[in-house]
């Protein structure tokens, strides 16, 4: 038994304990190694660096007349996107019967109206793909589900049902629906898990073969071209009566197994795990360097949103100076906005509750809308805040006002800056406001941030040069130019967080070379501010530059003027 079926078999052992015999796992890991295609190993190539950005879609966000969507989005990422982003992840492109993709019908195929595998494969050719691995539950209207319900050897025991809905008081969900649904089963009444909604039952995973369903079309989707899979959900993938069934020891073995069939499949593939938790919990899902590659910053985003509302640094501060660097191989997938809404799971012990209410109050009166989760208590609390990320710049904590372009390319300039691989959704580099009618067409609050634009439309838009689409677009794409040359901003280059008073957020990064270092200062306020070179170490024996504004630094002792939102990255190397 060579190193990796060691891995392979000491993965199974631990996540079938006590479920399955010692002969059973080895027919198991028999049956896993029979599934793994020819190898393809790229270890030449680095998994990132500087020039990494990645764009978030839906495969229908921009449709035409006259071809099908993912054709479509191609044509329009090569001439608007390209050579900008070079990944791009397409959110889940298979049939589907509820929650805008995350209910699935038919995990191996792509939906009609927006094409095919050849689509996705064609799009692998010009970018890194990234896509779901929709892990915790599937459709209710699946043919998987149908099989379950008519009691298949195939699909036996695919869904978790029980016969009692006792012992699990302390589950921890992010919706106010009910865990369960009664249903009669083979004329039993039963009880379907259901965590994010009756149309979506979870997969029982002490059923191995759920496992090697999944490990199946992870093949499938490394075949067709996906090179960077993110598990969605994936905190409540494994349940255990009496516990609060959150990251528990097996889910977090799944991970590590999945990584580990990654890794020998090809070392360029990027797993991604998607676990809208409060920080410490979601920076769990590194493991020891041996699960997630990378991990949603999910508290980013709100943290982010409320120093720009408050024009106040000192949260989001704190919160920088105590991030660990991630280990090697591994980095933040760091995001401002995305196709859900903006978490505020992640701020526990970061904002007080009173801040958090602030801010909901703040983004209800730009227009937003806030969904609900049921704690294990029974009582109901804000679990997301569902708007589009440029109507929650439209002024700060003391109304609305002129300067939402300029917060807004703020929040964007300060990701760029930070350790970790930034990622855009699209609507944000379109500068996408509020989707009210969607909302109301789809009963559905995140609806508001899901709009569909018609191709000719939003590239009128974009050439027009009085739109705000116009000038979110171009101010974006600007910043990734010049972030894109910057050794300083690989991934794990090195990061330090000043303490620039809170008018100022406030890093310095260095390449992994140690040959480029660049400081990286924000204005969060919408008033003008002075900052004191000489509080950021600039080297006497180097010449300085500050890129975004293509300017040399003449006296590194001297106190810089920045205008409201402004932000400035210092470096000691030129821009070309």
């Amino acid at each position: 038994m060579n190193t990796f079926h060691k891995k392979v078999h000491s993965h199974l052992k631990i996540i079938y304990q006590n479920i399955l015999t010692d002969e059973e796992i080895n027919n198991l890991s028999n049956q896993i190694f029979e599934k793994i295609p020819k190898l393809k190993n790229d270890d030449n190539l680095e998994n990132w660096n500087e020039s990494d950005i990645f764009l978030i879609t839906y495969g229908d966000s921009i449709f035409s007349a006259k071809n099908k969507k993912l054709k479509t989005l191609k044509n329009f990422v090569d001439e608007f996107i390209k050579p900008y982003f070079n990944n791009i992840h397409i959110l889940p492109f298979f049939p589907f019967s509820s929650d805008d993709g995350f209910s699935i019908v038919d995990y191996k195929k792509v939906r009609d109206d927006l094409g095919g595998w050849e689509d996705i494969s064609l799009l692998s050719q010009d970018y890194r793909v990234m896509a779901d691995i929709v892990i915790n539950h599937a459709s209710r209207q699946s043919e998987y589900f149908e099989e379950f319900l008519k009691g298949s050897d195939a699909y036996k025991d695919f869904f978790i049902s029980l016969d009692k809905d006792e012992g699990f008081e302390n589950v921890v969900r992010p919706r106010s629906s009910d865990l369960f649904q009664e249903m009669d089963i083979s004329n039993k009444k039963k009880y379907l898990w259901c965590t994010f909604g009756h149309d979506q039952i979870d997969l029982n995973f002490k059923n191995p073969e759920v496992l090697l369903f999944f490990i199946e079309l992870i093949y499938l989707y490394l075949k067709n071209g996906v090179k960077v899979f993110r598990l969605d959900a994936v905190a409540f993938l494994w349940k255990e009566k009496g516990t609060n069934c959150l990251n528990l020891p097996q889910t977090h073995e799944v991970v590590k197994l999945i990584r580990t069939l990654l890794d020998n499949y090809n070392q360029n593939t990027l797993l991604i795990t998607e676990t809208n938790l409060p920080n410490l919990e979601n920076l769990s899902y590194f493991g020891n360097g041996d699960e997630a590659n990378a991990i949603y910053n999910f508290t980013l985003p709100p943290l982010l949103i409320w120093t720009l509302l408050m024009g106040d640094s000192t949260a989001l501060r704190k919160w920088s100076m105590s991030m660990p660097p991630a280990k090697e191989n591994t980095t933040y997938f760091n995001f401002i906005a995305s196709h859900d809404g903006i978490g505020l799971r992640p701020t526990e012990n970061i904002l007080t509750n009173q801040e958090r209410d602030t801010l909901i109050d703040i983004v209800k009166e730009f227009g937003g809308v806030i969904s609900n989760r049921k704690k294990p208590d029974g009582t109901e609390t804000v679990y997301e805040l569902n708007i589009a990320l440029l109507d929650a710049m439209k002024g700060t904590f003391k109304g609305i006002d002129h300067m939402q372009v300029e917060r807004f390319i703020a929040c964007h300039a300060i990701m760029l800056s930070l350790e970790g691989i930034p990622a855009f959704y699209i609507h944000s580099v379109l500068g996408t406001t509020n989707d009210y009618e969607l909302m109301k067409k789809n009963s559905q609050n995140r609806s508001i941030n899901r709009k569909s634009w018609d191709s000719n439309e939003i590239k009128k838009r974009l050439l027009d040069e009085k739109s705000i689409n116009n000038q979110v677009y171009k101010s974006i794409i600007n910043l990734i130019k010049i972030r894109k040359n910057q050794p300083a901003f690989h991934p794990n280059a090195i990061q330090f967080t000043f303490n620039l008073g809170k008018n100022f957020f406030g890093i310095w990064r260095q390449s992994l070379d140690k040959k480029q270092s660049i400081f990286s200062v924000t204005n969060v306020t919408n008033i003008f501010q002075y900052l004191d070179l000489t509080e950021l170490n600039l080297i006497e024996s180097e010449n300085w530059w500050e890129l975004i504004n293509n300017l040399e630094i003449e006296d590194i002792k001297s106190i810089i003027t920045l205008k409201a939102y402004q932000t400035v990255w210092i470096s000691n190397f030129k821009k070309p």
